[in-house]
């Protein structure tokens, strides 16, 4: 059985570590800072739909700890914004042996990230690059605490070859993905699953910063949407379908009451802890891709562009357009979406 290398203990990444050491699957978890050290000396408290538990991990904050192996496989959970660097970190150590693998850019690598841009950022570094399309209703907000509120499994996961393809050790990840208690499955066409989680992440991450009227916000949802739809539509991928998946996920849902609140995804946690948020690489992606294929995206660039600003000293509460809710810093929907159909009016003149 292969040995997972869990690079990130953020919600992802601590969870999935929760979930192989319940379930007996070889695993070490890497992070850094306040987060890791905490881990590796208390564990973490793992809040779940049937309950809260205490678990030890096994979790390194030193990579000297390890002496990698040609059954090790990496998994990199960090955000998008942090992946070059921690791909250039991995990929240079050796791994010991007569295998193949004579560092670790030898070795397969999975990575999970929202968006488009992880994988061809990996494979930069790595020759074997397999994406994932998760959906783990995941809170980190608490240092030492991880909520997952997925029920009954903590999350969906769709694992394949990148840039395509299917092949054994995908079959085999997904395999022990399932063994961990996830409803995990391999798929040859990654990017349309990968698509399809990104028009769900462009449609609500950052609107989560925002208030406003209820019908706005849905509004500029719907627009957000369209042109990542379009984009796509431009790119020639057509984005998966619930129904093409392989398992039966009728079943599944975020418990109520589990801890997981609607409009507190990844970017509302990240921000909330004061970390660095991936809004580039979500509504960020969706401008790129669109700029390179001839897509105007106006709504993804105008909220691109006002959270950058609200993220920075001084561009928060108590400025004109901003205020505070549970911790976190809000701009006003009306002119955001006043400024975005005015972009969207120049672009279509």
């Amino acid at each position: 059985m292969k040995r997972y290398l869990i690079i990130g203990a953020g919600a992802i990444g601590a969870s999935l570590a929760a979930q192989f050491e319940l379930n007996g699957i070889p695993y070490r978890l890497f992070g850094r800072g306040e987060q890791i050290r905490h881990i590796q000396a208390h564990g973490i408290r793992y809040v779940r739909p049937e309950g809260t538990r205490s678990i030890r991990l096994q979790a390194c904050v030193d990579r000297s700890e390890l002496v990698l192996t040609q059954d090790d496989l990496l998994i990199f959970t960090t955000k998008t914004q942090d992946l070059e660097l921690a791909c250039a970190d991995w990929a240079w150590l050796p791994v010991p042996g007569d295998g193949p693998a004579r560092t670790a850019s030898g070795l397969p690598v999975l990575t999970p990230q929202n968006g488009m841009a992880a994988e061809r950022i990996a494979l930069r570094w790595f020759r074997q690059v397999y994406g994932a399309s998760v959906n783990t209703p995941a809170r980190y907000t608490e240092l030492g605490q991880i909520v997952v509120g997925g029920d009954p499994e903590p999350g969906l996961m769709v694992v394949g070859r990148y840039p395509q393809g299917e092949d054994q050790l995908a079959a085999e990840i997904a395999a022990d993905l399932c063994r961990a208690g996830y409803l995990a499955e391999a798929q040859p066409d990654i990017l349309r699953w990968k698509a399809a989680k990104l028009i769900n992440s462009v449609r609500n991450n950052a609107l989560d910063l925002f208030e406003g009227p209820a019908g706005l916000l849905q509004a500029y949802a719907a627009e957000l949407a369209q042109e990542a739809i379009a984009v796509f539509g431009a790119m020639g991928i057509a984005p998966a379908r619930a129904q093409e998946r392989r398992q039966r996920v009728s079943h599944w849902g975020i418990a109520p009451g589990c801890g997981i609140e609607p409009g507190q995804q990844s970017t509302w946690q990240s921000i909330a802890r004061g970390a660095s948020h991936e809004v580039d690489f979500l509504n960020g992606e969706i401008v790129l891709l669109g700029r390179l294929h001839g897509v105007a995206t106006p709504f993804n660039q105008t909220i691109q562009q006002a959270i950058g600003q609200l993220c920075q000293p001084g561009g928060s509460a108590g400025d004109s357009q901003g205020g505070a809710h549970k911790g976190v810093c809000l701009g006003r929907i009306e002119p955001l979406f006043s400024s975005a159909r005015e972009l969207a009016a120049s672009a279509g003149a």
